[in-house]
């Protein structure tokens, strides 16, 4: 439910601040907004963290500062702006806390799992596989790496503290491993 009202307001920044652009932009520009990290980035930046009742163990093992928390804590304050003062409150604090984010670059985003997985088909090669290589830390703060590479080609890691997050992480590394090879 969350998601569609922060991508329905979202679509609609989008729409009055790039008029112009079509839709596999924007589509791109919604994406890397409404996404998780992007949540975390927000709730971070209003001090959500603070705020969290947890545990002293919790609280003590960065509980505060863990984006998968500080995400669904900023989808929660969202929702509840929405159920106890309708569309207009939950609209008023999405435009408030993702102008910033928004505004960062005037060209759409491209991610580095796109951006790969464009540069592979281009080559006309298989799309990117990506395994999980490792995994470590408690559950409430794991820490990834992923493994990713395209046909027989190399082979590159990347870590992060979610799958996702990890894959992007490889991915950026392939790619400026097979762009310095020419």
């Amino acid at each position: 439910m969350v998601d569609r009202l922060l991508s329905l307001v979202v679509a609609e920044m989008l729409f009055e601040r790039f008029p112009e652009e079509n839709e596999g932009k924007l589509a791109r520009r919604s994406a890397a907004l409404v996404r998780r990290e992007t949540l975390a980035e927000v709730a971070a930046g209003v001090g959500l963290g603070a705020h969290i009742v947890m545990s002293n163990g919790e609280a003590e093992s960065g509980g505060r500062e863990n984006p998968s928390l500080l995400a669904d804590v900023c989808e929660s304050v969202i929702a509840a702006l929405y159920l106890d003062g309708g569309l207009g409150a939950a609209e008023d604090f999405i435009r408030r806390h993702w102008q910033r984010p928004m505004e960062r670059s005037d060209k759409p985003p491209l991610d580095s799992k796109t951006a790969l997985q464009e540069w592979a088909q281009g080559r006309g090669m298989p799309l990117p596989s990506y395994r999980i290589a490792n995994r470590e830390g408690p559950d409430h703060a794991p820490t990834f790496t992923i493994a990713v590479s395209v046909a027989d080609g190399p082979e590159a890691t990347g870590r992060g503290s979610t799958r996702r997050a990890a894959e992007q992480s490889a991915a950026g590394a392939l790619l400026k491993m097979v762009q310095a090879d020419g």
